[in-house]
């Protein structure tokens, strides 16, 4: 606390106060020594200190010189702490016309260093801020973009069938039926793609209440390999649960995670009914790791980086046989994000691997 104090500005400048007093003081004195020792040699400059003395006094002449002195000293001991005030200052300015790259050297430990230091500190957080900003309105403006493309071309295939049916340009009732189911397949597919950016931007831009519990891994994860049994079957795939232990239990919002699984899931069935198999692996490390493995086609290694993008396909087909509404990763991504946790990919000849890597033995509340 004391080495604190004496390194305040305030006695700082207490401290130069009293220096240049009592250098002014002796510089004040010498003078007058000195001119005395020299007035006996020379009678003129006796003559001149004998006319000051008679007309303004030794007390007021010895005052006014102290003080002309005292400002001297005073400037001089505290020009280092002006220009670096100054530089704070010029700094501020340039931060105050958005120049948010500025960055004052800590040259003290005193107040004038931490008002450096918060300022730094400021412009960091205001450019990151602005940074966020820009980040996020490019962000909306390529989802607008990408929603558009994805609406518009199912909308595009039910307006025509149902343009065909309003104009009467069928041949028969089974011709009729078949413009119908497409519009109708059609129509679904683009609900699916609307409950999905409903989904991704409640998870994405917030307005979502995420309650963690204690849950089961091993049992969550066997009642969604028997919900998805029927689709496997269509497939002629099957599914294999390995555990490293009966019961392995991780705080999640099961309602979120299942949603998560769900994708990968599918998404396995969906690009690796070719393998016949899907390997699903729950292992305790440090953390718990959960690992949804397909062995279907390679995945090249440059579209890696990408597959947890919005929108964003190796297959670059926009069907919704092909690639699906391009969503489902990243949904998954953001509630990974949300659990404090990560997901990733690799992929060899041999098999395609999505990992999601949950932190243990963590309780919490979360409001986005």
């Amino acid at each position: 606390m004391k080495i604190k104090m004496i390194k305040s500005i305030r006695w700082k400048i207490l401290f130069v106060f009293i220096i240049s007093i009592l250098a002014a003081s002796i510089t004040v004195v010498g003078l007058i020594l000195f001119a005395l020792a020299l007035g006996r040699n020379f009678k003129l400059f006796y003559d001149i200190l004998k006319l000051l003395y008679d007309t303004i006094g030794v007390l007021p002449l010895g005052v006014l010189a102290g003080i002309l002195f005292f400002i001297i000293y005073f400037f001089l001991l505290s020009q280092k702490t002006i220009r670096y005030l100054e530089e704070i200052t010029q700094s501020l300015d340039l931060i105050a016309k958005g120049n948010f790259d500025v960055e004052i050297p800590i040259k003290s430990n005193n107040e004038l260093g931490v008002l450096a230091a918060n300022i730094n500190l400021m412009a960091s957080q205001i450019k990151k801020s602005i940074e966020e900003e820009r980040n996020a309105e490019k962000k909306k403006n390529e989802l607008v973009t990408g929603v558009s493309h994805d609406l518009r071309t199912p909308l595009t295939s039910i307006l025509g069938y149902l343009g065909l049916i309003v104009n009467d340009q069928y041949k028969d009732e089974i011709v009729l039926r078949y413009y119908i189911d497409i519009a109708h397949t059609k129509a679904l597919h683009l609900k699916g793609l609307i409950d999905q950016l409903f989904e991704y931007t409640r998870v994405s831009y917030g307005g979502m209440k995420v309650e963690m519990k204690k849950v089961n891994l091993v049992e969550l994860m066997e009642q969604l390999i028997e919900d998805f049994a029927p689709s496997m079957q269509e497939k002629n795939m099957k599914c294999q649960l390995q555990v490293s232990n009966e019961s392995i239990f991780v705080w999640i919002d099961p309602n979120l995670m299942v949603r998560v699984f769900e994708n990968l899931i599918s998404n396995a069935i969906r690009y690796g009914h070719k393998g016949k198999a899907i390997d699903i692996e729950i292992d305790e490390e440090k953390d718990t790791v959960v690992k949804v493995i397909n062995y279907g086609e390679l995945i090249e290694s440059q579209e890696l980086p990408y597959l947890f993008e919005r929108f964003y396909r190796v297959e670059k087909s926009r069907s919704k046989e092909s690639g699906g509404t391009g969503l489902g990763l990243a949904i998954a991504k953001n509630i990974v994000d949300l659990h404090n946790g990560e997901i990733k990919a690799y992929s060899s000849l041999e098999r395609t691997v999505f990992e999601v890597r949950l932190r243990r033995n963590k309780r919490k509340l979360l409001v986005v």
